[in-house]
């Protein structure tokens, strides 16, 4: 490893040391989990604000997550850094026979060869994941989807999971059908008045439109989170009006308002 890097697990060390910081040495692989996913979004955002400067800091403060995660468990005598980097080197070479060429069996190396495209890929992918010790005793490939994972991002993962072994829409109007048959149950749940039918369908829908998000090679997460972004800076405009007519949001009207939406429409976000 090299030296800066060295010296990293060497502050790790030091911060849960008996001279070290009183709120690193309370930490516990649980306390941690809040952080690790914080930063991780953190990195998602400053990807999403192209700011190279931006996400050069917070991959380093999702770097520290993991060294911190591996100092624990070198406390517990569990596992240390070097063995986090050997088993992820083994894993990568072990997952791309197509590149790496290892000794052992593959529907697509007959040799080494590396003509495959990026479908063939995945499906080897799950092939060799399935095999591995960690993996052999899931009964299904969708375990391997983290159920804490936002649930927009969770079912995009599963319906790409299942796409890669051939469970998938053939076109894209197929899955526009499908979309329109859930909001025609959804609408007919509603006018029903049955509660738990309407939450069903709505989830369908939502499904649906990740689906449709997946065909189209878009990330439903991002898509939201951009249409979030949008929702906020146009509604900042609204309060910034009323604060300069000196009037409450409340005292205005949904006319006025949507006026201001309208100009912040017209603005970029």
């Amino acid at each position: 490893m090299s030296k800066r890097f060295n010296n990293l697990l060497k502050i790790m060390s030091r911060l849960r040391g008996k001279n070290g910081c009183p709120w690193d040495k309370e930490q516990t692989t649980e306390s941690l989990k809040p952080f690790l996913i914080e930063e991780a979004y953190e990195v998602i955002e400053a990807i999403d604000e192209k700011s190279p400067e931006k996400m050069k800091e917070e991959l380093g403060d999702l770097l520290l997550q993991v060294v911190f995660h591996a100092q624990l468990a070198k406390e517990r005598k569990d596992f240390d850094m070097e063995d986090i980097l050997t088993t992820l080197e083994e894993k990568l070479i072990r997952r791309h026979p197509h590149v790496f060429q290892p000794p052992f069996n593959s529907p697509l190396t007959k040799g080494g060869n590396r003509g495959v495209d990026a479908q063939e890929v995945l499906v080897q992918w799950e092939k060799i994941k399935k095999q591995e010790k960690a993996n052999i005793k899931r009964e299904s490939m969708l375990d391997s989807v983290p159920k804490e994972l936002p649930a927009l991002l969770r079912a995009h993962r599963l319906q790409d999971k299942a796409s890669r072994v051939g469970f998938d829409w053939k076109h894209i109007n197929d899955v526009f059908a499908k979309v329109e048959e859930e909001i025609k149950e959804f609408k007919g749940a509603v006018e029903e008045k049955k509660p738990d039918e309407i939450e069903d369908e709505l989830g369908d829908i939502f499904f649906a439109l990740v689906n449709v998000a997946r065909f189209l090679e878009i990330n439903p997460e991002d898509a939201l989170r951009k249409t979030i972004s949008k929702f906020i800076s146009r509604f900042r405009y609204i309060e910034e009006k009323a604060k300069e007519a000196k009037r409450e949001l409340s005292d205005m009207t949904l006319e006025e308002m949507d006026k201001f939406w309208e100009e912040a429409k017209g603005r970029h976000d």
